[in-house]
């Protein structure tokens, strides 16, 4: 679906899909007004509101009389960490900035990446915990936004009947929260069809984005279930002295001090692992605290890698695993 808005009337209406970027005559009043992707759009939207809210908190905290922020605490316990923007503040990244300028590294946080009230959270977990069984559809959509194939299908008469039915069941969750533009299912030749979302935002998401979200929500459930405070940030740049830019798919700091760096590959990592290595030891982070997490990492090739570089290598179900005994 695409949407429209009129600057003259301020009428707000859904439209055909087709029409995206097209201009169309506004149902109220007849002004001419471009019509925009309906996620892209709302994006755009929450963006400029975030901004925004930040804005006040910030000239609010600058007035003489304003109460000291407070320092971020563990999530109340009643929060439903898949749908908050709790933690999409300046006040929830201002420790992580503190604690980058105190070894004089520069950052330029993205709170709304960090902001939990949309579906890119509970679509990453779906397929991070069922990696083996969804991969091929994350494969299959990646390879045809890679390729401008718009259309994909899967033959799930391949499958047994309890996976060929959870496929089906994923593939019309991604429909249901627009991650796909279409998908129908030909029962009679168990083959689902399925079209591809053309949205920016989706198409970062397939493209490894979903597995930053991943690491992020499984952070968020172990510190949350024991309590422990933390700050955290997504999509961090870091800008060192000598002016060297790089950035952190995803960053904790746990009870104010301790940092927690996981970067996050689903393609090839082991070009990289130098970059990495020189990476966490100018950041000063314990190996056992600077995760590489891949998709396509076994917990046996992880393990075998983590003995081999001073890093520490997780398969994505993994990752939560690894922290629980350092926490």
């Amino acid at each position: 679906m695409a949407i429209l808005r009129c600057n003259k009337c301020f009428h707000v209406a859904e439209v055909a899909g087709e029409l995206v970027g097209k201009t169309v005559a506004c149902p109220a009043c007849g002004t001419e007004v471009p019509a925009y992707d309906t996620v892209l759009f709302v994006n755009k939207v929450l963006q400029q509101y975030f901004a925004q809210r930040d804005e006040l908190q910030q000239l609010r905290a600058a007035r003489p009389d304003a109460a000291v922020a407070p320092a971020p605490a563990a999530p109340r316990a009643d929060i439903d960490l898949h749908n908050t923007d709790q933690f999409a503040s300046a006040a929830q990244h201002a420790a992580i900035a503190d604690w980058f300028q105190r070894r004089q590294i520069q950052v330029r946080p993205r709170p709304d990446a960090v902001n939990t009230t949309g579906f890119f959270d509970e679509i990453a977990v779906e397929i991070g915990d069922n990696y083996p069984l969804f991969g091929e559809v994350v494969d299959k959509i990646r390879w045809g936004q890679q390729k401008d194939v718009p259309n994909f299908s899967l033959k799930l008469a391949d499958r047994s009947q309890k996976d060929g039915q959870a496929i089906n069941a994923f593939c019309k969750q991604l429909y249901d929260h627009t991650f796909l533009a279409k998908y129908f299912y030909q029962k009679q030749e168990k083959i689902g069809r399925g079209t591809l979302q053309s949205a920016p935002a989706i198409r970062s998401f397939f493209a490894g984005e979903w597995l930053e979200w991943y690491a992020l929500m499984k952070l968020l459930g172990l510190f949350h279930e024991k309590g422990r405070e933390v700050s955290c940030t997504r999509s961090l740049e870091v800008i060192f002295p000598n002016e060297d830019l790089h950035e952190l798919d995803v960053f904790f700091l746990v009870d104010g001090s301790t940092p927690v760096c996981v970067e996050c590959k689903t393609g090839e990592f082991r070009p990289e692992i130098d970059k990495y290595l020189r990476l966490r030891k100018r950041l000063g982070i314990d190996r056992s605290q600077f995760i590489l997490c891949a998709s396509n990492l076994t917990d046996e090739q992880a393990a075998g890698l983590s003995g081999m570089y001073e890093l520490t290598f997780v398969s994505p179900t993994g990752l939560a695993p690894h922290l629980a005994k350092l926490f």
